[in-house]
């Protein structure tokens, strides 16, 4: 890290590494081993596991498409990840293939330099996420949006993956603004007027999750030319139409409407990597149950300790005069059952 740290606690506050002890251990969350701290010279190195490569040194220079097998398995682990980091309260801010590493057929998310608190206090920081896989919503306001971001970003990975090149290629934030409406199509007035103004502070939803009603506009106008576009399908015509819908679910311009990473994990499109997923842990409980007998013991006898348990209390409810004379005197001297 090129910044420069006073002191163990200055180390311990970065964001990056807050949230990678936070979020490890988990197979598609790139592992942390160690931080070091060289007071002297002021320097901090994080040293992670090694992966083989970033998902854009796989893509470039390809001219054979991945097998959408390969794809799928990417895709699934890469939301995944998102779903992780989003359940626990962290967004990204900067998914792009660069941040996204690999080793064989794992997949892994990593660079956390930009991460945020999903429950910090709006407006973020502007100019964040690399442009190319910047939202509308990071474009067209002044810090407000939220961690749909990553989703978006996430899906403009998927087509680059998909076709080997970037989606929205944009050379400055009016020609990625242009790029955008040319793929997908002019918003509605009602969603850009969402973008536009800013609710008065008395009525003002802190929740996290309720992303556009916060936005104001920025320098940028709104008087965007109406265009239908053109669509992803002509660019991509191999791509299965389970696969269209979950890319167009992930890029929706209205981050409301935008698929969330849990909803995408149970997208058509994973059925058989969520069907594959269940079968192996069938087949590994049944294994532990092989391996370890004494294991499947304690499970019957925590059953039939449990019926035990029904049949006392039945016990008690007729319970004989002798019993109930004794009661009290076992309750004075402390005595149990």
């Amino acid at each position: 890290m090129k910044q420069h740290f006073e002191s163990i606690d200055h180390v311990n506050n970065l964001r990056e590494i807050q949230a990678l002890r936070r979020l490890n251990p988990h197979p598609n969350i790139l592992t942390l081993h160690e931080v070091i701290f060289d007071k002297k010279a002021g320097a901090v190195a994080l040293i992670c596991e090694l992966m083989d490569m970033n998902i854009y040194e796989l893509i470039k220079g390809r001219k054979n498409p991945l097998p959408e097998k390969k794809l799928t398995n990417y895709m699934y682990q890469l939301c995944k990840s998102l779903d992780h980091i989003h359940r626990n309260g962290i967004f990204h801010r900067d998914v792009k293939p660069e941040n996204i590493l690999i080793k064989q057929d794992l997949l892994k998310l990593g660079d956390f330099g930009s991460c945020r608190s999903i429950h910090s206090k709006q407006p973020y920081t502007e100019y964040i996420s690399t442009r190319w896989y910047r939202a509308p919503e990071c474009l067209l306001t002044d810090g407000y949006y939220t961690y749909k971001m990553d989703i978006w970003s996430a899906g403009c990975v998927f087509y680059e993956i998909a076709s080997f090149h970037p989606l929205f290629p944009g050379s400055n934030e009016l020609d990625q603004i242009s790029k955008i409406h040319d793929i997908i199509g002019t918003p509605p007035k009602k969603i850009l007027h969402k973008f536009k103004h800013k609710n008065k502070a008395d009525s003002v939803d802190r929740n996290p999750f309720s992303s556009l009603d916060l936005c104001r506009s920025r320098v940028m106008s709104f008087d965007f030319p109406t265009r239908k576009g053109k669509g992803i399908s002509p660019f991509i015509p191999n791509l299965s139409n389970k696969s269209l819908t979950l890319m167009y679910a992930m890029i929706q311009y209205d981050p409301d409407e935008r698929i969330c990473a849990h909803e995408a994990l149970q997208h058509p499109y994973f059925r058989e990597l969520r069907l594959a997923e269940k079968q192996a842990l069938t087949i590994h409980r049944k294994m532990r149950l092989v391996e370890n007998p004494l294991e499947k013991d304690s499970l019957g006898l925590r059953r039939i300790s449990k019926e035990d348990q029904r049949q006392s209390e039945k016990q008690k409810e007729f319970k004989s005069p002798m019993k109930q004379y004794h009661l009290p005197a076992l309750e004075r001297r402390g005595g149990r059952f």
